[in-house]
């Protein structure tokens, strides 16, 4: 081949590689990489967005248990350094101790257990049959029943706070009290009315877990039902045997939730039991009890004491949560809560 017709040849290739660039599937195949490089940055960028939410959040959310976990092994001076934020340089036991003894530890810890574990059981029984109730039955007022169970949960319990002290102060089931015993009987001072709102599902959350079961027994096909009814099953077997062990999800969400609830809970405890030896009534008098037997006269060295006594009594409710949490989560997704 002549040196002409090799220069040729030779300036043919780079202008048949341009023509091929310039091809409609050159053109779209180009714009397919251009969009998915976009596309991958944009889920990147996406990722990062959701990662510095999720971590401010936290943040705001964490931020005060570790202050008040940090505080709880601090001493004054620590508190006073202005070097010192989150590590102490002479972590103390001696908050807990203190602490421990004053809240009446170890009895009024088991006490706080029984008493919630109790109430627990109790509502979590009482609300799932309810529920069933409710999500299977049709009888006259079935609506308005319904209506004021969400009531319960939706006008803050402080309302009914005067009524449920008079009632409580001056107990008389039906006149029988005062036709037997000669007149009311008061209960308060005692467990007995938190335990009898329990028992008429009327206690601390109930009407959100005969909520929350409601709206789970609804999402069970009834075929399941129709089967045992045909087998010759009643109602209550049909429910006990057939149905409850079919929401494993929603008894173990509204078992956790009560124990949680009913072992923070306050203001049942001080309006009913407020000489009781419950671990949130003795919270409460913590910094006036301690400020007295140590003649504390700086009140950010009491609320040492306070968070140190905070911490001891979340301690249990963590144990729980770490070693419930995958079970958890499980049974929030699958039971009614957001149904």
């Amino acid at each position: 081949m002549s040196i002409p017709g090799c220069i040729a040849k030779i300036k043919e290739k780079p202008a048949a590689k341009a023509r091929a660039e310039q091809s409609p599937q050159a053109l779209a195949e180009k714009r397919l990489r251009t969009k998915r490089g976009f596309r991958a940055v944009a889920q990147v960028l996406q990722k990062i967005f959701v990662a510095i939410i999720f971590i401010g959040l936290s943040y705001v959310i964490l931020s005060p248990l570790i202050g008040m976990i940090s505080h709880s092994f601090m001493n004054i001076s620590d508190y006073y350094n202005p070097l010192v934020y989150l590590f102490p340089t002479k972590p103390t036991l001696n908050n807990f101790t203190e602490v421990w003894e004053q809240l009446g530890c170890p009895g009024s810890l088991l006490y706080t257990l029984l008493y919630s574990f109790l109430l627990m059981l109790m509502q979590t029984f009482i609300c799932g049959f309810v529920g069933y109730g409710f999500a299977r039955f049709k009888f006259p007022g079935h609506n308005l029943l319904f209506a004021l169970v969400i009531l319960t949960f939706v006008v803050p319990v402080q309302t009914f706070m005067v009524p449920l002290y008079s009632q409580f102060r001056n107990f008389d089931f039906l006149g029988l009290f005062q036709q037997f015993a000669g007149g009311p009987v008061n209960l308060l001072g005692t467990p007995l009315p938190i335990f009898l709102m329990t028992l008429t599902g009327s206690g601390l959350r109930s009407g959100l877990f005969i909520y929350i079961f409601r709206q789970f027994f609804k999402g069970l096909p009834q075929e399941i039902e129709w089967a045992a009814f045909i087998d010759g099953a009643g109602p209550f077997y049909t429910y006990f045997v057939v149905m409850l062990p079919n929401a494993s999800a929603a008894i173990t969400t509204v078992l956790l939730f009560s124990f949680v609830w009913q072992y923070n809970d306050i203001f049942y405890a001080s309006l009913f039991m407020d000489n009781s030896s419950l671990l949130a009534n003795q919270i409460s008098t913590l910094s006036d009890k301690i400020g007295t037997l140590l003649n504390l006269k700086d009140p950010n060295e009491v609320t040492l004491y306070v968070h140190a006594g905070i911490t001891l009594v979340i301690v249990p409710l963590i144990i729980i949560y770490l070693f419930l949490q995958k079970r958890f989560m499980e049974s929030i997704d699958r039971s009614g809560i957001v149904g």
